[in-house]
């Protein structure tokens, strides 16, 4: 039987195309595409995917400013998506999921996290907030900023950003002041996805802006994240009381559960006889993170070494709100098969109940000021 000899001149073009396809670098681009719109007024809300040159994505909506995906690289050059989320704009606005008051990835304002009694005083002038089931303000009020949708702009390039503004008007669940919201999101080339908030209002108010991503670097979303690695460079923390809000007392964590300023298994600590992390099933408090405030400077580091990825968390800010997703409602987690402790959030924030502790860094934004913060979620592989 004779066997057909080839031309090997002939497929070396084949070849070479092959493998420029594999090698091709991947275009920084950012692209948008309709999400539909809200089931109760009817909003349009966009999806916008920013890639970088390094092959790293995230897509963001502008309902709610929403982290829907991040993948990010990890052992062998492996991209995975490693923050929760879901995948259609129902998912986010269905009434399960209002009632579970979920924030997954979303921009929280105007004032994040609580205000005990749900009142401010500002002047001498008292304002009554929206209250959550226990009377306090959580997450600044149920219709805040996780439900509106922010006119987006976008820039091409290198790192792409997408631009997200909202005007919040006076009185808007309770706040005085009508107060102008930026929130830009950069895919840098580095790998790092940067969070520029400012804001300026035309009267006293009270500003705390957040982002409420969930993160498992694992990229498993029903794995926990008992055996990733966290570090915390804070040296304090504020203690809560039953309804989760601050005493006031700025705490050294030195000898207790608390104590991240050496990388530990995140799993023991979860598992603490603490009252503090056990009253609440894990971790949910505040940390002060050390150095200046106002300077960007490094919050927490997370690793998965089996993974092989790391996540660390640069801001401004004073404060991080660690929560290790302790309790998770059915209603939300159905599709996704998402479990107590399958992720932990970074909230990079001034601290909780801030107007009502003098001792704590003041949340106050006056006519004539500018709020800036920034936040950097900054992506690497263990192994490069």
């Amino acid at each position: 039987m004779e066997l057909k000899k080839y031309n090997t001149n002939c497929l070396m073009p084949l070849v070479m195309l092959a493998v420029l396809a594999v090698c091709a670098p991947v275009q920084a681009a950012i692209t948008t595409q309709d999400w539909g719109a809200t089931a109760d007024d009817h909003r349009p809300a966009n999806l916008y995917t920013l890639t970088n040159a390094a092959g790293m994505q995230v897509r963001i909506s502008n309902y709610g400013g929403v982290v829907v995906s991040i993948h990010a690289p990890g052992k062998g050059g492996a991209f995975a998506n490693v923050v929760q989320g879901f995948d259609t704009l129902t998912d986010y606005t269905s009434e399960d999921y209002i009632r579970a008051n979920g924030h997954y990835g979303a921009i929280v304002g105007r004032f994040a996290n609580r205000i005990k009694g749900a009142r401010l005083t500002i002047d001498g002038q008292s304002y009554a907030l929206d209250p959550d089931k226990n009377g306090d303000l959580d997450q600044g009020g149920v219709m805040a900023y996780f439900r509106q949708v922010f006119t987006a702009t976008i820039r091409d390039g290198a790192e792409p950003q997408l631009i997200l503004k909202r005007t919040d008007p006076d009185g808007y669940m309770g706040f005085p002041g009508t107060v102008e919201v930026t929130v830009t999101y950069t895919l840098t080339r580095h790998n790092r996805l940067r969070i520029d908030y400012r804001a300026t209002t035309d009267k006293k108010t009270v500003i705390n802006l957040i982002n409420h991503s969930y993160f498992s670097l694992s990229g498993n979303p029903s794995a926990t994240i008992d055996h990733e690695t966290l570090q915390l460079f804070a040296h304090h923390y504020t203690p809560i009381d039953a309804g989760s809000i601050p005493t006031g007392e700025i705490r050294d964590v030195t000898g207790t559960d608390f104590d991240f300023t050496a990388p530990a298994v995140l799993g023991p600590r979860l598992g603490s006889s603490d009252l503090q992390i056990a009253s609440k099933k894990g971790i949910d408090h505040n940390f002060v993170i050390d150095g200046v405030p106002g300077k960007l400077r490094i919050a927490a580091r997370l690793r998965d070494v089996e993974a092989g990825r790391q996540l660390e968390v640069w801001t401004t800010q004073p404060g991080v709100q660690v929560y290790t997703a302790n309790s998770v409602r059915p209603q939300v987690a159905h599709a996704k098969g998402y479990v107590p402790h399958s992720a932990i959030s970074f909230q990079t924030q001034h601290y909780p109940d801030s107007p009502n502790h003098p001792n704590f860094p003041s949340t106050e934004l006056v006519p004539g000021k500018a709020f800036h913060e920034v936040t950097e979620f900054r992506f690497s592989a263990l192994d490069q």
